[in-house]
């Protein structure tokens, strides 16, 4: 995700103040990005020092496990079989392949985990950029489809060769709420999982009402237009393509692609923010919304408990009814 929703520096307070907690930070590298987490805890080294190396270390086996990068995760290791041989997989891949199916029913199939192909061919990274063409994109569309992945109790096979998964479209915000549960099992409450500006809070900073996170404004990068104030426990997402693009024959392309359509998103809508119960839920409402665009997209955040988001166009900003009771500033 770009760098949208942000989590504030706060300032730690006397343990006086803080009743006994002080706030501490743990800052790492994985995921591709910046894993940050913001967290009360006594003044305690050991029992800080036992919840760092417990979220550190299964961010880690996660990543290795997972990531299309490391060419001997599972993942890589699926997709390197496609068109030849099913793979047998464990029992907690079952699960994540289990929650594929839940995202990609809930949106519909806005989400696809197959959908790699279709980011490879619209590539914003390469030095030199070049548009598909039509035939190149029907190509690529006929390797993209969940519903195409063979599964069997234990076994995964990709039938044609050129599918793969990826599970970038949710990973980074499934690690988010899982480090965040970490942080509850070492009997942390209050804390605050920043992972490349994927949030998941629970609790409070120690003496302060809520954690404050800021929102970018999309058309002056860098700098925020307002923000929000989260507690007890909520998770923040944002999805755009501001950053992420690249232009070509007079046109500007994004990064987040359509899996419907093998198109990039070009609806107008700039950035989309979205606060909910999970992480996970928050990362998949944002990005869906995003690629609806308005009003389906509110709309469709509406249409989920407890749920409230933001989408800014070129033009205007839309918002469901509750999302400025979060806006604080």
């Amino acid at each position: 995700m770009p760098r949208f929703a942000t989590a504030q520096s706060i300032p730690p307070l006397p343990a006086s103040q803080g009743g006994g907690a002080q706030l501490r930070r743990l800052s790492f590298s994985a995921l591709g990005t910046v894993c940050e987490v913001q967290y009360a805890a006594p003044d305690d080294h050991g029992k800080a020092a036992l919840f760092e190396q417990a979220a550190v270390s299964w961010v880690q086996t996660f990543e290795a496990r997972y990531s299309r990068f490391r060419p001997t995760s599972m993942v890589s290791r699926i997709n390197a079989a496609a068109g030849q041989k099913w793979v047998e997989i464990d029992a907690e891949m079952e699960q994540m392949l289990t929650l594929c199916d839940a995202i990609y029913a809930m949106t519909q199939g806005v989400l696809d985990p197959t959908a790699l192909p279709l980011m490879q061919i619209w590539n914003w990274k390469t030095e030199s950029p070049v548009i598909p063409n039509p035939a190149q994109i029907a190509q690529t569309l006929a390797l993209v489809g969940w519903t195409k992945v063979l599964r069997a109790p234990g076994r995964i096979f990709l039938p044609v060769s050129g599918m793969a998964l990826d599970f970038g479209g949710f990973g980074k915000e499934y690690a988010v709420d899982i480090v965040a549960q970490i942080a509850l099992n070492h009997g942390i409450a209050n804390v605050l999982v920043d992972f490349g500006h994927d949030l998941r809070a629970l609790g409070a900073p120690p003496g302060r009402p809520a954690w404050h996170i800021g929102l970018e404004d999309p058309q002056q990068p860098g700098k925020s237009w307002a923000s929000i104030a989260i507690a007890g426990s909520s998770g923040v997402a944002s999805s755009g393509d501001y950053i992420r693009c690249f232009r070509a024959a007079g046109r500007r392309f994004g990064h987040i692609i359509d899996p419907r359509t093998g198109q990039p998103v070009a609806n107008g809508c700039m950035q989309s923010t979205v606060i909910a119960a999970t992480c996970l839920q928050a990362g998949v409402l944002s990005t869906t919304a995003f690629v609806l665009g308005v009003p389906k997209g509110i709309d469709f955040i509406q249409s989920y408990p407890k749920a409230d988001g933001l989408l800014i166009t070129e033009t205007a900003r839309a918002q469901t009814r509750g999302f400025y009771q979060y806006v604080a500033a």
